[in-house]
């Protein structure tokens, strides 16, 4: 049997550079959106998704779900 794979411990700062840029995507987008004239309701309709995705993009980075999951993959299929 082989060594089991030693977890990687995700901390807050790699979490945040990890969903830094998509958070960035978004603002950027809606404030492309509202300086083209979008009314600011629009705005705040398209920003909570933004801010959950990110947030739950986080959760996921700092929790290490996210590296378990590529870990899973790439197991052989006897492994599984």
């Amino acid at each position: 049997m082989s060594d089991p794979v030693p977890e990687r411990e995700y901390d807050r700062a790699q979490a945040l550079k990890a969903v830094a840029p998509f958070l960035a995507l978004g603002l950027a987008d809606l404030l492309l959106l509202l300086f083209w004239g979008l009314d600011p309701l629009w705005g705040f309709m398209i920003l909570p998704p933004i801010l959950f995705i990110s947030v739950l993009a986080w959760i996921g980075f700092r929790t290490g779900f996210i590296d378990d999951r590529a870990e899973d993959r790439a197991a052989p299929v006897d492994d599984r």
